[in-house]
C-alpha cells in the first residue's frame, strides 16, 4: 500500500473514530437530561412536604413516586421493541419530547392527582430513553470496551443525581419548588434540535428492517461491523425474534435471574435516589446537609461508573455486580448508623460509588450477553422487570417514614442488595450451565 493511500486509510479512521465519540457524546448529554429529571423529585420533595404543596404526605409521594417508575417499566420494555420496528432514532427523540412536555406539565400542576400524572407519563419517556441510549453506546464502540462505554454514559445519570439537588437548592427557596420542574426541562428544549440534526440511526437496525445499502453505509462511516440480518425463513424479518431469543435453549433461567437482580438494582437506586434526603432529615441532620448527601451519593456514582465500566471490560461485568453489590450492602447500612457528619458523606460517597454503577454493570452484563440485534429489546425488559423494584423502593421508604421507621429504611435497601448479589450468582451459575451443553450464546 502506497504511502498516500495508508495516510488516506489512517484519516478515514480517525474520522470514523471521531463520529462515533460524537455519537457517545450525545447520547451522554440525553441521558443527563434524563438524570436531572429523574432525581429532581426527590431534590424539591423535603420542600414539598414541609410546605404541604399540593396536599402531599410521605405516603402519598411514595405513591407518585411509584407512579413514575410504572411509566418507566412501560417505557423501558415498550422502547426496545419498538426501536427495532420503526427506528432507534425515532425512539430517542420521541422518548426526549414526551418527558420534556410532562416535566413543564408537573411544574404547572394544581393538584396532588395531576401532578402524579405529569410524573407517569415523564417516567414513560425517561424509562424509554435509557436502554436505547445504552444499546448505541455498544454498537457505536469497540467490542473490548463496551462495559466502559456504558458506565460512561451512565456517569450522565448520576451528573443529573448531583445537579438536580443544586438546581434546587438554587431556586427552591426564592422561587418555590415549581421552578426546579420548570429548569430542569429548559437543556432538554435547547438539546432537542441538536439530537434531531446530528443523531445517526443504528446501521444494525437500518439491516434488520432490511435497509441493507443504507446500513453499509452508515457502518462504513462510522467503522462499526454488521451482523447478518435475521429472518423468519420467508425473507421477512422476524419483528418478534430478539424477544423470542430471550427464552429460547434454557435461556430462560438466565433472563429471570437478569431480571430479579435488576429488580433488587433499581429498587436500592429509586428507594435510596428518593428518600436520601427525607430519611436524614428525619434522622436529625439538617435540610442543607440532606440535601448534599445526595449530591455526594451521584458524585460517587459517577466516580463508580468508570472504576466499574473498566474493571468489568478486564475482569468480567457479571464479577463486578456480584462484588459491587456485596459491599454496596455494608455502605447503605452503614447510612444509618450514627456518625459524625464528616464520615458519614464518605460513606454516602462509597454507597453511590458502588450502588449505581453495579446497576449500571447489570445492563453491561445483559447487553454483552446479547448480541447487537437482540441487545436493545433484552436491555429494554431488563430495566423493565427491574422497574417492579423501583416501584416499590420508593414505596416502602414512604410506608416507613409514615410510620415512624425511617431508620429501618437504610436496613432494608441492604438486604436488597444482598438479594441482587445471590441472583447475579445464579445468573452466572446458568450461564456455565448452559455453556457446557453448547446452547449459551456466543456472545458470552
Amino acid at each position: 500500500m502506497s504511502s498516500s493511500a495508508t495516510s488516506s486509510a489512517q484519516a478515514g479512521g480517525a474520522a470514523a473514530h471521531r463520529s462515533r465519540n460524537a455519537v457517545i457524546a450525545l447520547c451522554w448529554a440525553l441521558v443527563l437530561l434524563d438524570g436531572i429529571d429523574t432525581f429532581i423529585y426527590g431534590s424539591v420533595l423535603p420542600t414539598m412536604l414541609g410546605g404541604k404543596s399540593l396536599g402531599l404526605t410521605a405516603a402519598t409521594a411514595g405513591t407518585i413516586g411509584s407512579w413514575s417508575n410504572f411509566g418507566m417499566l412501560l417505557g423501558t420494555i415498550l422502547s426496545g421493541m419498538a426501536s427495532n420496528w420503526i427506528g432507534r432514532r425515532v425512539v430517542v427523540l420521541t422518548s426526549v419530547c414526551v418527558f420534556t412536555v410532562a416535566t413543564l406539565g408537573t411544574g404547572w400542576s394544581q393538584s396532588a392527582a395531576v401532578f402524579g400524572t405529569f410524573r407517569f407519563v415523564c417516567g414513560f419517556g425517561l424509562g424509554a430513553l435509557l436502554p436505547i441510549a445504552i444499546s448505541y453506546g455498544m454498537e457505536f464502540t469497540a467490542r473490548g470496551r463496551r462495559a466502559l462505554a456504558t458506565g460512561v454514559i451512565m456517569t450522565a445519570h448520576q451528573t443529573g443525581g448531583a445537579v438536580a439537588p443544586l438546581i434546587a437548592l438554587w431556586l427552591v427557596d426564592d422561587f418555590g419548588w415549581r421552578s426546579a420542574f420548570f429548569a430542569s426541562a429548559v437543556p432538554a428544549l435547547i438539546l432537542l434540535p441538536v439530537a434531531y440534526k446530528l443523531l445517526p440511526e443504528s446501521p444494525t437496525n437500518l439491516l434488520t428492517r432490511g435497509r441493507r445499502a443504507d446500513a453499509e453505509k452508515l457502518a462504513a462511516g462510522f467503522g462499526t461491523e454488521l451482523p447478518e440480518a435475521r429472518t423468519n425463513g420467508t425473507g421477512a424479518a422476524d419483528k418478534l425474534v430478539a424477544l423470542k431469543n430471550l427464552f429460547r435453549g434454557g435461556q430462560w433461567s438466565t433472563t429471570l435471574c437478569f431480571w430479579l437482580t435488576s429488580f433488587a438494582g433499581l429498587l436500592l437506586v429509586y428507594g435510596v435516589g428518593q428518600w436520601l434526603p427525607k430519611i436524614m432529615v428525619d434522622l436529625g441532620y439538617d435540610t442543607g446537609d440532606s440535601l448534599l448527601f445526595s449530591t455526594f451519593l451521584n458524585v460517587g456514582g459517577i466516580c463508580g461508573m468508570l472504576i466499574a465500566g473498566r474493571t468489568a471490560d478486564r475482569i468480567g461485568p457479571r464479577k463486578v455486580v456480584i462484588a459491587w453489590f456485596v459491599l454496596t450492602a455494608v455502605f447503605v447500612y452503614l447510612m444509618g448508623v450514627e456518625m459524625s457528619v464528616g464520615v458519614l458523606y464518605a460513606v454516602v460517597f462509597f454507597a453511590g460509588l458502588l450502588l449505581f454503577s453495579g446497576q449500571t454493570m447489570v445492563y453491561a452484563t445483559v447487553g454483552t450477553h446479547h448480541n447487537d440485534e437482540d441487545r436493545p429489546t433484552a436491555l429494554g425488559w431488563v430495566s423493565g422487570m427491574g422497574r417492579f423494584g423501583a416501584i416499590f423502593g420508593p414505596w416502602i421508604g414512604g410506608a416507613l417514614i409514615s410510620a415512624g421507621n425511617a431508620d429501618l429504611g437504610f436496613t432494608m435497601y441492604a438486604c436488597a442488595a444482598v438479594f441482587g448479589a445471590v441472583m447475579m450468582a445464579l445468573a452466572a451459575l446458568t450461564i456455565k450451565a448452559r455453556a457446557k451443553t453448547g446452547t449459551a450464546p456466543a456472545a458470552v
